[in-house]
C-alpha cells in the first residue's frame, strides 16, 4: 500500500460509496483519508461508516484517515406559494420571520439574529450566488432588499452575507452533537465549516482536547481577513472553493488558493484543496482537460490534499475518480518541473531546533543521495516538520501510536507505520532501517537519515539527526 505520490487523496463517502466493498476499491485505487459529510449523515451512519473504514484498514494493513465535516450554521430561506417565485432585477423583495409562504415580494428568513446583523448596502446572495439582493433597510424584525441578478428562487435555498459579519459561532447545536459523536467513534479530523474568526477554532478546541486534529475550512471573507490568526490555531485547514467562489469574486480564488498553500506552508500545517476538482467525473467516466489542469495546479503548490466531494459521494464513477486523481498527482510529481517549482515555495525554517534539524536533515538527504529520511514521532509534529521541508527523497514516519499514523495521512509525502517505540539508540537505528527495508524504501547497502527526538517518546523534541547503512540483513549500523 505504498503511494507512488507524495499529495494525499481525500474521497467523500455517500450512497455511491459507502458500502465496505466500494470503500475497499477507493482505498486500493489511492484514497488515504476518507471523508464523513455531516450535512448528509445521520449518527448511526458515521458509526456504521467508520466501521467500514476500520474493517477496510485492518485487512489493507494500512492507516486511514477519517474526516468528519461538520455542517457549519447554514442559512436558508423558507418556502414559498407553489415551490418558487421568479425574481426580476430592480424588483425589491423583503426578508423576514413571518412563517406564512412566500411571494415574489417577500419570504421568510427564519435567523431572526441574522436580521439584526445585517446593514444597509450589504449583499446577499441566494442559491449559490445565482441571485442577488442588496439591503436597502433595516429594521421591523426584517431586511428590505433590491433585487441586483434576478431568476427563479424556490424554497430552502441557501442564502450567503459576503458583506456581513454573523453574530453566531462556527458550531451549531447539531455540530455540537454530531463533534461529540464524531469524537465518540474516534474520528481523526474534525473539520468545522464557516469559520470567521480564531475564536471559533478555540470554542472546537476546548470540546476536543487534542481526540482529534481540527480543521478549518476557509470558505468566509471573514476568515481570509484573519487568515494567519486562524491558521495559527488549527491543525490543517482546507480551501472550500465552492462558498469562497460564491462570497468572493470567482477571479480571486485562484490566487487566495496560491497564498493560502504557501501560508500553510510557512506554519507547517497540512492544506486540503477542495470542491469541484473532477466535477465532471459525476456523471462521465474521464475529466476534462481543464479539471486535470486545476488538479495539477494545487500538486504543482505543494498542496497536503486533494479532495473529491460529490464526485466519490454521489457519483456514477468514484473509484474511477480515485483512480484519475492518482495518476494526475503521480504524473505532475514525476514531471521535470516538479522539483524547481516546489523548492522555490521554500520557507526559512523557524528558529528552534526542531526546525533546523528538519531542514538540515532535507540537505543531508539530498546531497549524500540517501534512501530515505525516517522520523521517530509521538504526537506526529516531527513527521509534518519533515514534510514541511519537501524533501526529495521518501519519508518515513515511524510512530507507537495508530491514532497518530490516521492522523499522519493527509499529510504531504509521509509513509506511516505504527511500531513499537525504541528502546534506545541502538535500537532505534535497527528499527528505522529494518522497517525502511520491509517497506521498500531502502535495499542493502544504502543509506538513511533518522530524526527523532532524544530522550525517546518526548513529543515535539526533535533534536537529533544520525545517517545509517541499512546492512544485508535489513538491520542497521551507524
Amino acid at each position: 500500500m505504498r503511494r507512488l505520490r507524495r499529495v494525499k487523496i481525500v474521497a467523500t463517502l455517500g450512497p455511491a460509496s459507502s458500502d465496505e466493498k466500494t470503500i475497499e476499491e477507493l482505498a486500493r485505487a489511492g484514497a488515504d483519508v476518507f471523508r464523513i459529510n455531516m450535512s448528509h449523515a445521520s449518527h448511526d451512519l458515521l458509526k456504521q461508516t467508520v466501521g467500514r473504514i476500520r474493517a477496510v484498514e485492518e485487512r489493507l494493513r494500512h492507516p486511514l484517515g477519517i474526516l468528519v465535516d461538520l455542517q457549519g450554521p447554514k442559512l436558508r430561506v423558507g418556502t414559498f406559494e407553489g415551490g418558487s417565485a421568479q425574481l426580476a432585477a430592480g424588483e425589491s423583495i423583503t426578508l423576514d420571520s413571518s412563517p406564512l409562504p412566500g411571494t415574489k415580494t417577500r419570504v421568510q428568513l427564519p435567523h431572526p439574529e441574522i436580521i439584526e446583523a445585517v446593514n444597509v448596502g450589504d449583499r446577499l446572495l441566494l442559491d449559490d450566488g445565482k441571485i442577488e439582493l442588496r439591503a436597502t433597510h433595516v429594521g421591523g424584525g426584517g431586511i428590505d432588499c433590491t433585487v441586483v441578478h434576478g431568476g427563479k428562487l424556490s424554497d430552502k435555498k441557501g442564502v450567503s452575507l459576503p458583506d456581513t459579519l454573523l453574530p453566531v459561532g462556527a458550531l451549531t447545536e447539531k455540530d455540537h452533537a454530531d463533534l461529540l459523536k464524531a469524537l465518540e467513534n474516534d474520528a481523526d479530523w474534525i473539520a468545522l465549516s464557516f469559520v470567521q474568526r480564531p475564536e471559533d477554532i478555540i470554542d472546537v478546541r476546548k470540546i476536543v482536547q487534542g481526540r482529534a486534529g481540527v480543521m478549518a475550512k476557509i470558505e468566509k471573507p471573514q476568515a481570509v481577513e484573519r487568515l494567519e490568526e486562524i491558521i495559527k490555531l488549527c491543525d490543517a485547514f482546507m480551501i472550500a472553493r465552492g462558498d469562497l467562489g460564491v462570497e468572493l469574486p470567482l477571479e480571486t480564488v485562484p490566487g487566495l488558493q496560491k497564498r493560502m498553500i504557501r501560508v500553510a506552508r510557512r506554519y507547517g500545517k497540512p492544506v486540503v484543496v477542495a470542491t469541484q476538482m473532477l466535477e465532471s467525473m459525476i456523471n462521465s467516466p474521464v475529466p476534462t482537460r481543464a479539471e486535470v489542469s486545476d488538479v495539477s495546479i494545487a500538486v504543482f503548490e505543494g498542496a497536503d490534499a486533494i479532495m473529491l466531494s460529490a464526485e466519490s459521494a454521489s457519483g456514477q464513477y468514484p473509484v474511477e475518480s480515485v483512480a484519475t486523481m492518482n495518476k494526475v498527482a503521480v504524473a505532475v510529481e514525476n514531471d521535470v518541473n516538479y522539483r524547481s517549482i516546489i523548492r522555490a515555495q521554500a520557507t526559512e525554517p523557524e528558529a528552534t531546533a526542531a526546525d533546523a534539524i528538519s531542514a538540515a536533515t532535507r540537505q543531508v538527504a539530498e546531497t549524500l543521495d540517501l534512501a530515505a529520511i525516517v522520523t521517530y514521532t509521538s504526537s506526529g509534529s516531527t513527521a509534518i516538520r519533515a514534510a514541511r521541508e519537501r524533501p526529495s527523497k521518501p519519508i518515513l514516519a515511524l510512530t507507537p501510536n495508530l491514532r497518530t499514523a490516521r492522523r499522519l495521512s493527509v499529510v504531504w509525502g509521509i509513509h506511516c507505520v505504527e511500531t513499537e517505540d525504541a528502546v534506545n539508540l541502538e535500537d532505534m537505528v535497527d528499527r528505522a532501517c529494518v522497517i525502511a527495508y520491509q517497506e521498500g524504501l531502502a535495499r542493502p547497502g544504502d543509506r538513511i537519515a533518522i530524526t527523532a527526538g532524544i530522550p525517546l517518546g518526548t513529543p515535539g523534541a526533535t533534536n537529533m539527526l544520525r545517517i545509517a547503512f541499512v546492512r544485508q540483513d535489513g538491520a542497521g549500523s551507524s
